[in-house]
């Protein structure tokens, strides 16, 4: 028998019935590394996202009247700025469990300090059409997507509850279901706080699961970001409309972007760290440029959809079809999910399994762009990893600090059993330097001889190199070192084999 690791096999749900609700099939195991995107609410057709998008701005709204207030009392700057994260949506990227840390003092201090100035036309934008949280994190350092995401789940958990308890009810026996209290529902803005309310809901482990919609969703990325900002910057300064804005901009760039200078004392090409820090003063001074880059955002909101619904159904089949496929092949014509004697041999029972995934189950297409171009991140294999570990008998922790730095995972059964795992990719260029010495120091530190080292490699050139590197260092066959082929050119889809 297989694990059970998506909502649908946990809840005994068809993921036809699932699908046509237009809820993403979450694993309530192990977070995903997917986020609601505030933009798609405001450029969606449908009315209640719509809604949501204007409660959230009106939220933003009244931390503006109260933001004195606030900040004046550490009990009202709690209340109404600090979120927990709301882990029961399984969304996002935490590398232990599905626990995140949540909106605390620094998103608070970040929100209220920019509401008097960056949020001072909610609600009468003279650029833009509308109103957006995201720009938070277009000035402010420290406040990414994640924080964005989990603000906007905050506000619209309300939504969230009502949109799985109506699925529940027709779709999950009531036996798999409970009555929860939820406190953090609707906001009583007479009283200036957070009402409670009770939901019959999907009940895993003591607690309740939330469903989210397909279509609020995205990976990698907000639709309004930061890189795209510093990326675009040039062409922004350019589209201003107002001659004179546009000039003081131009010219309070210029003189602040440091240039080298070479042997003859003239002044070099600047380099694209000066550009950015540039680009970063010039913001800070003249915070209404990010209205005309939000403004062509706008006028772009399709893009958005489009690429959201791209991102979601690349996790839709790399981390739910293909895990789920290969996992009921396994289950079947193979002993994998017998318990292994031992951590080490479990560790390479379960390395073993992501290697087959990527190399003969289409999983390889995880690290490709649309473009197909290979995006070389550690962050999906251990999201992958995490998924086939998801019915181990052993305590699987990530990131563990032993004193000489982090481990990605570590397995253990009491003290006197513990593996040790180590993802890295190809591309490194610390890779040797690694290899020769930091399984070794982890080993020491964490007093076990069993330890495995994972390596990606994206092309032909790559995997030679690694050959050369291994054989150079004279590496022993026994050494716990797994290669892994992410290569596209010699990949026939498991689904035409």
């Amino acid at each position: 028998m297989s694990a059970k690791i998506y909502f649908t096999d946990i809840f005994d749900v068809s993921p036809k019935s699932l699908a046509k609700y237009g809820a993403f099939n979450v694993s309530p195991l192990v977070d995903l590394p997917l986020f609601i995107d505030p933009f798609l609410l405001f450029t969606s057709p449908k009315k209640a996202y719509k809604q949501l998008h204007e409660e959230i701005i009106c939220y933003l709204q009244f931390l503006r009247e109260k933001s004195d207030r606030a900040q004046a009392s550490k009990g009202l700057l709690k209340a109404w700025y600090y979120f927990p994260e709301v882990k029961q949506t399984c969304l996002g990227f935490c590398l232990k469990g599905n626990s995140g840390i949540g909106l605390g003092p620094s998103f608070a201090k970040a929100l209220s300090e920019n509401l008097a100035n960056l949020f001072k036309d909610f609600g009468n934008e003279q650029v833009t059409r509308g109103s957006h949280l995201e720009k938070l994190m277009l000035i402010r350092s420290g406040v990414g997507k994640d924080k964005i995401s989990d603000f906007t789940t905050n506000l619209i958990t309300g939504f969230l509850l009502h949109y799985t308890q109506e699925f529940a009810k027709k779709h999950i026996k009531p036996e798999l279901r409970k009555t929860f209290r939820v406190s953090h529902v609707e906001f009583d803005y007479d009283k200036s706080y957070w009402k409670p309310a009770y939901f019959d809901l999907p009940a895993l482990n003591g607690d309740f699961v939330l469903l989210c919609p397909e279509d609020i969703l995205t990976k990698d990325d907000v639709w309004i970001n930061k890189d795209d900002l510093r990326r675009d910057f040039p062409q922004i300064r350019d589209a201003i409309e107002n001659d004179s804005l546009r000039a003081q901009v131009n010219h309070y760039f210029t003189s602040v972007l440091k240039r080298d200078k070479d042997k003859k004392g003239r002044p070099k090409e600047p380099t694209k760290k000066q550009e950015n820090e540039a680009t970063e003063a010039t913001l800070r001074k003249f915070p209404e440029i990010i209205d005309y880059y939000i403004r062509e955002k706008e006028d772009n909101g399709e893009a958005a959809v489009v690429r959201s619904l791209e991102k979601v159904n690349e996790v839709q089949q790399m981390f739910v079809e293909n895990i789920s496929r290969l996992s009921d092949l396994l289950a079947k014509q193979t002993d994998f999910f017998k318990t292994p004697a031992n951590t080490i041999e479990e560790a390479k029972k379960r390395v073993g399994y992501l290697k087959h995934v990527i190399e003969n189950g289409d999983g390889y297409r995880l690290f490709y762009d649309r473009k197909g171009n290979a995006i070389e991140r550690e962050s999906d294999l251990h999201i992958a990893f995490k998924l086939v570990c998801i019915d181990s008998p052993s305590s699987i922790d990530a990131e563990v600090n032993n004193g000489r730095g982090a481990v990605d995972f570590k397995l253990s059964r009491g003290a006197s059993d513990s593996a040790l795992i180590e993802f890295k990719l190809a591309a490194n260029n610390q890779l040797e330097r690694n290899i020769r010495n930091q399984v070794e120091v982890y080993e020491n530190a964490n007093r076990t001889t069993q330890s495995l080292k994972v390596i990606l490699f994206f092309s032909t050139v790559q995997q030679r190199k690694i050959s050369r590197m291994l054989k150079r260092v004279k590496v022993p066959d026994d050494a716990g070192i797994i290669l892994i082929d992410a290569r596209r050119e010699n990949k026939t889809s498991a689904s035409k084999t």
